[in-house]
């Protein structure tokens, strides 16, 4: 007989198979809640992603999940994951080193460009695309090249090896590399480095635009975006490793 954690592969999700600790592999899109109720988004899982099933308080009609290859937690509607998802094993994670990962950066930003040739908006929470929010797009473009990192930006800075940067000094960053933006507490938003200062990422509409533009770290870019961010710039930070999976706070 299986285990709650080990079904047999490539069942088809039914109510009964819905197990703590079942594992399940996407065939379709499914949306990831922040909390048990309402409508916040938390991320998005696109096919062939794995999710584990965590306890559930039982008052509540939503299940606590984790994705696999980051570690991400979120809140799924059950009924959803029925005809979208077959039993599975757990990720076993491609842990490339910072050469195999250099070497993608010429096909990232590639992806990064026509990314934002889409029409598209910006999504709280979006990752699936074409509405990405600003750690949606990032993850994407890497995981899209067998490059699992943090889902959010403040994950990302702390994943990230800390590069120097301020708005006169760019000579260290690299295309391919990340720049992070927020108060002095806490990162809040990410971009990707094009080159020479540019900066490609996806922001809100109440900053001056909705969806993936570029701007740029100089302070000659007189942009309404480049300027709210530049005023919050905190730093720059390189992908050296692959994520392993395990859950981050």
């Amino acid at each position: 007989m299986a285990t709650l954690n080990a079904l047999p592969e490539n069942l088809a999700a039914t109510p009964e198979l819905l197990l703590h600790l079942s594992r399940w592999q996407l065939t379709l899109p499914l949306n990831l809640y922040s909390s048990p109720r309402g409508m916040g988004l938390a991320t998005q899982a696109w096919p062939g992603r794995r999710l584990q099933l965590l306890a559930e308080p039982a008052q509540e009609k939503r299940r606590l999940v984790q994705l696999e290859e980051d570690g991400y937690r979120g809140w799924i509607d059950p009924q959803q994951l029925l005809g979208n998802g077959v039993s599975c094993p757990a990720h076993r994670p491609r842990l490339l080193d910072a050469a195999a990962i250099d070497a993608l950066m010429p096909q990232l930003l590639t992806n990064a460009m026509a990314a934002m040739a889409v029409p598209n908006n910006y999504l709280w929470g979006g990752s699936l695309g074409p509405n990405f929010d600003c750690s949606g797009i990032v993850q994407r473009l890497f995981a899209d090249l067998g490059v699992w990192i943090p889902r959010d930006a403040y994950q990302q800075e702390r994943f990230c090896q800390a590069i120097a940067v301020n708005s006169n000094c760019l000579s260290l960053l690299k295309p391919g590399d990340l720049i992070f933006f927020g108060s002095p507490q806490r990162c809040s938003h990410v971009g990707l480095h094009l080159g020479e200062g540019r900066y490609l990422h996806s922001s809100g509409a109440s900053h001056g635009r909705n969806g993936i533009g570029i701007d740029a770290l100089w302070a000659s870019d007189k942009h309404p975006v480049a300027c709210h961010y530049r005023a919050e710039l905190r730093g720059a930070g390189r992908v050296q490793r692959c994520h392993d999976g395990s859950h981050l706070p």
